[in-house]
């Protein structure tokens, strides 16, 4: 029996690798524009954030924070009994935000615009040249003739603690998709996920407890923030180990059995591990335009192109996670405009990273953007800093429970403008607006203290953290 004939090699414009939020919109915006597009992705087209990262467990968190409105009905309104049930939040995941996981609709609006879509293993194999394998075991060679853009994204990353490798425990990917509320707990790290899923499970009745290898909760934000929030946390029965690291894990009969650096021991039904993120760098065949497949990052310019290859004849654009400007969706949806403006040879301002916002959906939330205060120091500027608790402002009085937090604003003396600005609270997120505006626009502080605030706000606190810059 004759083999079967190899497929076809394709030839386009522009092969997008990984179709996450960024890489979607690059191949859509390519399409439209009249370029002959292939779209691959290994999993799921749409990538982590619809599926298992920003819109599910936003569900979760707004399901858990009416919980924690419900708690405090009786401070402020009366009497009310809150049992809760984990049955809605699964059904809307489900049903709702993921379509049971399945990318149907994202894969045919890419087809829509134009592209072809494949699921596949993508990897370089050479200047504008990359094979496909398909489910099926076949490889597709495609030659790209603009060039070929990056945005393979990241994967949960896996400690190397003994034993824990071939245990059930959850990654984010997993407790997305808990139909059941476990009894008890451990989230291993106290970075933005593992505080939102701790707090999450934690109200809808888990005694949970974080283990956090560094010293504090969210190492990235100010200490202020994270001491805040540790505060909440343990006031809502939760509890937080910092300093200390997960030594070893078992599990047997349905039980996790997990022994810590100084010899405590714990049991949980169920261990989440929220210990950072692996690039998927690994898997796109660097090694063979001469990049290095171990790099965590590929460093970019202006308009994303990937520096190391030069730009005497730029063919290779990277955008998302791995180049290092923070891994948020709403980055890489900002890269895929100023990559697609490149390939299209069309104007568009460079890439700036200096106001880059990001939230944690904690209960508060805890917003920020630019530079901390230790950030600013180390870069050389000279630093003057204002605060203020938003529990003290007019409208944080008249909230009640719940209404704790702080803004702090780093100011660059020098120019007099913010570079930096942290905003925890209620609709933290919301207020970071305001503050991410000013830092990007490099606003004058003194123009900043000219507006007229709307009273009685949250964000009216702004006034008060300026007055505390002088």
């Amino acid at each position: 029996m004759s083999a079967s004939p190899a497929p076809e090699p394709l030839s386009v414009d522009l092969c997008v690798i990984g179709l996450g939020p960024g890489g979607e919109a690059a191949a859509s915006g390519a399409a439209t524009a009249g370029l002959d597009v292939l779209a691959v992705d290994a999993h799921l087209v749409g990538g982590e954030c619809p599926y298992y990262g920003c819109i599910p467990s936003k569900m979760m968190v707004r399901a858990a924070d009416a919980l924690g409105e419900a708690h405090r009905v009786g401070t402020l309104a009366g009497d009310v009994e809150v049992v809760p049930s984990w049955t809605p939040v699964a059904t809307r995941i489900r049903d709702e935000a993921t379509t049971g996981w399945d990318d149907t609709i994202a894969v045919r609006r890419l087809q829509d615009a134009g592209a072809t879509v494949l699921h596949g293993t993508a990897r370089l194999v050479g200047e504008r040249a990359v094979e496909v394998t398909l489910p099926d075991g076949s490889v597709r060679a495609v030659t790209a003739r603009r060039g070929v853009l990056l945005n393979p994204g990241t994967r949960p990353a896996t400690p190397p603690v003994d034993g824990l490798a071939g245990t059930p425990f959850w990654t984010n990917r997993d407790s997305v998709r808990a139909t059941a509320v476990p009894p008890r707990l451990v989230v291993l790290g106290g970075g933005p996920v593992g505080v939102e899923q701790a707090q999450v499970f934690a109200r809808f009745g888990a005694r949970v407890t974080i283990v956090q290898h560094g010293e504090r909760l969210l190492p990235g934000d100010e200490p202020e923030a994270s001491r805040l929030l540790e505060d909440v946390l343990v006031g809502e029965g939760l509890r937080v180990l910092t300093g200390r690291s997960l030594e070893h894990v078992a599990h047997a009969d349905g039980l996790f059995s997990l022994t810590l650096d100084d010899g405590e021991h714990l049991e949980a039904e169920q261990l989440l591990v929220a210990a950072g993120r692996t690039p998927n760098l690994d898997r796109v065949g660097l090694e063979r335009v001469g990049l290095d497949p171990s790099s965590r990052t590929l460093e970019v310019d202006d308009r994303c192109r990937v520096t190391a290859l030069g730009d005497a004849d730029p063919w290779l654009w990277a955008i998302g996670d791995v180049t290092g400007h923070g891994a948020f969706t709403h980055v890489s949806m900002y890269q895929s405009a100023v990559a697609l403006a490149d390939v299209l040879s069309a104007d568009h301002e460079p890439a700036r990273y200096h106001a880059v916002p990001h939230v944690t959906f904690t209960d508060p939330e805890v917003g920020g953007v630019g530079l901390t205060e230790a950030a600013a120091r180390e870069g050389g500027l000279s630093v003057r800093t204002g605060t203020t608790a938003l529990e003290s402002s007019s409208r944080g009085f008249t909230h009640g429970p719940g209404a704790r937090g702080v803004l702090k604003l780093v100011e660059d003396a020098e120019r007099g403008v913010l570079v930096g600005a942290t905003a925890v609270g209620p609709g933290g997120g919301e207020i970071l607006g305001l503050l991410a505006l000013a830092v990007h626009a490099e606003v004058p502080v003194a123009t900043l203290r000219t507006m007229i605030y709307a009273y009685p706000t949250f964000h009216r606190a702004v006034e008060t953290a300026l007055a505390d810059l002088s």
